[in-house]
């Protein structure tokens, strides 16, 4: 048997010359070599916010954050909201910017569903920070798609028709049975504390507000129905723009480490935790501040 030729591996610093990334692919996706995420420079910082722009998803091995290591992290990317707008804090951690997803946790919500987080408040993430804490002995990886890859990758028509478009976006399905079970008692979000989750409309193609460029903004763990069209055409539209987000060329996949660090830009992702594991599996992730969506109908 023949075997493989090994894989040529294109390790390259971006723009500003301060980080090395080995990457993924052309433009989704890359492991950032040799830095250490406790020790930044200025110039890093803003090469990693340029990278992760770039790349929409960065991966650091070998790290050894605390939980106050990965706020400060954070901050130094952006503004570190609440850990969940309606997840109360886990008995685990001492910080509120802390979202402890333990799957021992018997309120613990498998993030088996492809989603972007947070989609269903008016301004959502602009990304989320995810270090591994606890790994079974296998399993648990996660997937990303690009989502500007897979509208650029649509034919001429469709693109024409959803950037017309517009969505609800709701966290009931997921959250509203946890919220009641809570007092209907949520997370001050954004200065308002959360007591129910109100739906909100987003456009079905969002324009990305540092590039301008155009990504799909659909995701089956938030998106409800599509506006202005009926059910039976919403659930085609749907299930049409899903099914193109994740063919696997529009899609990275992460093997964790213990130490292991990714981040990834909310606006232009979408994420999946695999749940093939049958140990105890702990993640932390914090998630900065965002901008409201908009669409190319009303650019």
């Amino acid at each position: 048997m023949t075997q493989a030729p090994a894989r040529n591996h294109h390790v390259s610093p971006p723009r500003g010359a301060s980080l090395v990334l080995d990457k993924l692919g052309p433009r989704f996706g890359a492991e950032v070599i040799g830095t250490d995420l406790r020790t930044l420079t200025d110039d890093q910082v803003a090469d990693i916010r340029s990278a992760l722009v770039e790349q929409k998803v960065l991966f650091f091995r070998g790290q050894d954050l605390t939980d106050a290591d990965q706020v400060d992290l954070g901050r130094r990317l952006g503004e570190v909201t609440v850990g969940h707008p309606v997840v109360g804090q886990s008995a685990q951690v001492e910080l509120p910017e802390i979202f402890d997803l333990d799957s021992a946790d018997p309120e613990f919500s498998f993030s088996d569903v492809w989603h972007t987080d947070v989609t269903f408040v008016e301004r959502p993430p602009m990304g989320s920070i995810l270090r591994a804490h606890q790994l079974p002995s296998y399993g648990g990886d996660t997937s990303w798609v690009d989502a500007e890859q897979a509208y650029e990758s649509l034919s001429a028509p469709v693109r024409g028709m959803v950037d017309q478009l517009t969505a609800i976006h709701d966290g009931t399905r997921e959250w509203g049975a946890y919220l009641r079970r809570h007092g209907g008692r949520g997370n001050s979000w954004e200065g308002q504390e959360v007591t129910e989750l109100t739906p909100v409309e987003h456009p079905v193609v969002r324009v990305h507000p540092e590039t301008g460029r155009r990504g799909l903004f659909v995701n089956p763990g938030f998106t409800e129905h599509v506006v202005g069209v009926s059910d039976a055409e919403s659930r085609a539209i749907l299930d049409m723009l899903y099914a193109h987000l994740l063919k696997p060329e529009h899609t990275v996949r992460h093997r964790w480490q213990l130490g292991d660090v990714g981040m990834w830009d909310n606006r232009s992702t979408l994420h999946y935790a695999n749940r093939d594991y049958d140990e105890t599996r702990i993640m932390r992730r914090i998630t900065l501040a965002g901008d409201v969506p908009v669409g190319p109908a009303t650019r």
